[in-house]
This record gives structure tokens, C-alpha cells and sequence, in this order.
């Protein structure tokens, strides 16, 4: 099914999302008719403007999008379940850009369930010759021209996503999302100060874990070679859902463990 699309106002070729990518995005999602994790998604929403020195409107409360996304995606469009990629972007009508009004466009992308594991494994590769970086805006959804290379690279190549290497040759994160590394019952995951995301969906399913003992989850540096040790690895992405890896070049992973953890945590909704 084609995708919903909304905005605030009349979208003007002249916004400066469109010219300079001044824009955010964040997700919320809809499970059974219902706004999940809406908190930590809206919350990580006013952390992401203020980092980018974004004037938030007085309106931009968590009751204002509660009631949006009731009305319009939930009601308007009886959507049941899927992912909200909301973008706010800057809008050019004030002398100084700190001051300048924002504006909105979301879409949203239906699915049978946006906590379910989907169905294909992805096959990942690592890619050197470009990086991302790991200061204050890696961890926020902002235009990244890494990602747009990085899925070129991926579709050239017949790979489903990519592994992107931080400055200092170790992992951060893919395109799309962030990586989690299984070993025993240990979880890697890279820090956000090696680029990763910081992800309201990622942080709800890590929290889960570590709260019911099912996981030993560890914040790492991990270079990229250690891809290779993992025994299985999963793909958490707020733009797309959850995605389990089952192969980097020639090396083939499990997913049976990833799969009943995540059983575990949609349960607990």
C-alpha cells in the first residue's frame, strides 16, 4: 500500500528542508490502533530541534501530537499499525534562523506489526571508503549524504544495507539504523559516541531486556572486524522497523535467540 503523507501547510519548493536539509526527523509508531513509546519518541523529538537550534512552537506539546496522530493517521486514516517518520524542518521568514518559524510533513508507512521482526534476514557488507561522524548531530536524523551514498552502495552491490565506520575504522551504525551484536548472553552495542542513533525504539527493547534479566547488554567500541564473531545480529531501525542480519560476506548468522527476545518484548505491550 502506498504511503500517507500530511503537512502543516502547503509545501513551498522553498523551504529550507528542500534547499539545505534543515529538518529532523523522528518516529512515532501505531500498534493496534495505538500510539506506543509516544513519550520517549516526543521527547527525543524536542532533544533533536533544540540540538538543532530549532524554535519549537509553544503548541508542540505531547497532548498536540497524541491528538494528531489520533485524528488524522489513526481516524482520518484508519491506520492500525505502522511507523510516523514525522519531519520538522525550518521555515525562511525571520532575519535570524534561530528565530525563523517550523513546519511539518510526515508520512506514515503501514505494517502488520512495527515490533515484529521481518521475515527476510538482510545481508549487510561493510563500507571504507566513506564515514560518519560522531559529534553532537551523528545521533540525531538529520540530512546525512553518508546514508544516500551508503544505500547507492548497498543496491550496486545487491546488499540490503550497509555497515558505516566511524572516523576511527569502528562501527556505528547501518543507513537505516542501529546494530546489536549477540555473543552468549552478552548484547553489543556501539556507544553514541561512536555515531550510533540515539533510538527511542532501540533504548524501549534494551531497557526491556536488561529489566527481566534476559540479556547482558554492554555499550562498546567495537571495531569493524568483530562484525564477524557475533553469533547473531539484529538491525533496529526507527524509520523501518526490526531486521534480523543474516549474512556480512561469507559469514552466515542465526537468529533464533534475537527472534524470542523480541517475542518476549512485544508481549510486554
Amino acid at each position: 500500500m502506498e504511503n500517507q503523507y500530511f503537512t502543516s501547510d502547503e509545501l513551498n519548493v522553498k523551504n529550507r528542508a528542500f534547499l539545505l536539509g534543515d529538518a529532523v526527523k523522528v518516529s512515532f509508531f501505531v500498534r493496534n490502533t495505538k500510539l506506543i513509546m509516544d513519550e520517549e519518541c516526543y521527547f527525543f523529538l524536542m532533544a533533536s530541534m533544540r540540538k538543532m537550534r530549532m524554535n519549537i512552537p509553544l503548541m508542540y506539546t505531547l497532548e498536540f501530537f497524541q491528538s494528531l496522530f489520533q485524528k488524522e493517521v489513526i481516524e482520518g486514516k484508519g491506520i492500525t499499525d505502522g511507523i510516523i517518520n514525522f519531519l520538522v524542518f525550518r521555515n525562511s521568514d525571520e532575519i535570524t534562523l534561530a528565530k525563523s518559524s517550523i513546519s511539518y510533513f510526515y508520512e506514515v508507512e503501514e505494517m502488520e506489526d512495527v515490533l515484529a521482526v521481518h521475515q527476510r534476514p538482510m545481508e549487510l557488507d561493510l563500507i571504507k571508503e566513506i564515514n560518519v561522524n560522531n559529534n553532537l548531530l551523528s545521533n540525531i536524523r538529520v540530512h546525512s549524504p553518508e546514508n544516500i551514498y551508503g544505500r547507492i552502495y548497498a543496491q550496486e552491490n545487491d546488499l540490503d544495507d550497509v555497515i558505516l565506520l566511524n572516523p576511527n575504522k569502528r562501527i556505528a551504525r547501518s543507513t537505516f539504523g542501529n546494530l546489536l551484536f549477540l555473543e552468549g548472553n552478552v548484547i553489543k552495542v556501539p556507544k553514541h559516541s561512536e555515531g550510533a542513533y540515539i533510538s527511542p525504539l532501540l533504548e524501549n527493547f534494551v531497557t526491556f531486556l536488561h529489566k527481566n534479566n534476559l540479556a547482558d547488554i554492554q555499550e562498546h567500541e567495537i571495531i569493524a572486524f568483530e562484525s564477524q564473531k557475533a553469533e547473531e545480529i539484529l538491525m533496529v531501525s526507527d524509520e523501518k522497523g526490526i531486521f534480523s542480519v543474516g549474512k556480512i560476506r561469507n559469514k552466515a548468522f542465526e537468529n533464533s535467540r534475537f527472534l524470542e527476545l523480541v517475542e518476549k518484548w512485544k508481549e510486554s505491550f
